[in-house]
């Protein structure tokens, strides 16, 4: 079933606000290449080896990479003569890839959109959605930031608007108890979902943001831009954060309800830590989940660890029980396409 992006958003908002008191009570190159090589196996994937080979090809969010990479290198434990190599492009420019044939999975940090949809069609690609965890946007500073500690989503869009490039640009410019120190900006290309994400969510529409910021799909730049900068602030997913909490501070949001959240396991999971909360996903080709035993192995062995602790350990939050039972059914049923209502 398709629909139009606007309303996916909405349909996969709503989804998730209303699944998250359920999961509290369960409770830089362009590439990066996953190779397999020692290492024990996990206990919950020693069941999964199947004695496939061959390759499979992944590309998409740098947000979803960090769980790819952790179910790669299990599997290619289990599996060594399996292949998984895995390439950051960003969710749009992962589908772009995608849809023009040259991958068997893409990573994404957001609903398809419409306009991709009809180029997998053109393509001839079919596609089964997979929801595979849940993330909190993260706003992060420099350590030497000490007066940014909750921001609200009128002062992020103050700083992030179109109308602010090339007048915000310093901090007292944003809130007038704020220095007069110079605004660093750091934040995914417009190729991630995590843009397209922020910028519906902080300025209304979706791609909408000033273009004079250092702009990367790899997050490990913008990790490296804040903390170098003491007037910065970037944003990426929340496992970056956690990766790098030592040398960047976290921002509290002002939430729905009026109050300073900060990102965390159980602030995403309960949903107080709104509206930066968002499901993220994996598709695959259905010729290729058909026609190549390690794209359907690699396939089912991710969701057999979904509720394992590779999603936790990578930075993210567990599908609930029964998101997950509906992800797995829509590979077991082949459920093609796109559907809000599949978490």
């Amino acid at each position: 079933m398709i629909f139009k992006a606007r309303k996916m958003r909405f349909a996969y908002s709503v989804s998730l606000i209303a699944l998250m008191a359920g999961l509290a009570a369960c409770g830089g190159s362009d590439t990066a290449t996953t190779a397999g090589g020692e290492g024990d196996v996990a206990a919950s994937g020693t069941d999964s080896a199947s004695g496939v080979e061959g390759d499979v090809l992944v590309d998409g969010s740098s947000t979803v990479f960090p769980i790819s990479e952790a179910m790669a290198e299990e599997f290619m434990a289990a599996n060594p003569s399996a292949n998984v190599t895995i390439g950051v492009s960003g969710s749009g420019g992962g589908f772009k890839k995608f849809c023009a044939g040259e991958t068997d999975i893409s990573n994404a940090s957001r609903p398809i959109k419409e306009e991709e949809i009809q180029n997998c069609e053109a393509a001839g690609i079919e596609f089964i959605e997979i929801p595979i965890a849940y993330d909190g946007i993260t706003v992060v500073t420099n350590p030497e930031n000490d007066w940014a500690q909750c921001l609200t989503v009128d002062q992020l869009s103050a700083m992030w608007s179109p109308e602010a490039e090339g007048s915000v640009t310093s901090w007292n410019q944003v809130d007038p108890s704020f220095p007069e120190q110079p605004l660093g900006l750091y934040g995914p290309g417009t190729d991630s979902g995590t843009f397209d994400y922020f910028t519906d969510e902080v300025n209304g529409e979706e791609g909408a943001s000033r273009g004079d910021y250092t702009a990367s799909e790899d997050d490990n730049v913008i990790v490296t831009g804040v903390e170098s900068d003491p007037g910065a602030l970037g944003y990426f997913g929340y496992a970056y954060y956690e990766e790098n909490q030592g040398v960047l501070e976290a921002v509290a949001i002002e939430n729905e309800a009026g109050e300073c959240i900060e990102p965390s396991f159980e602030t995403i999971a309960d949903g107080s830590y709104n509206p930066m909360s968002r499901p993220l996903f994996f598709y695959v080709q259905k010729e290729a989940y058909d026609t190549k035993p390690q794209v359907q192995a690699f396939v089912d062995f991710q969701l057999e660890q979904a509720s394992s602790e590779l999603i936790k350990d990578a930075g993210y939050i567990n599908l609930p029980d029964d998101a997950l039972a509906r992800a797995k059914g829509r590979i077991d049923e082949e459920k093609l396409g796109s559907d809000p209502t599949n978490l």
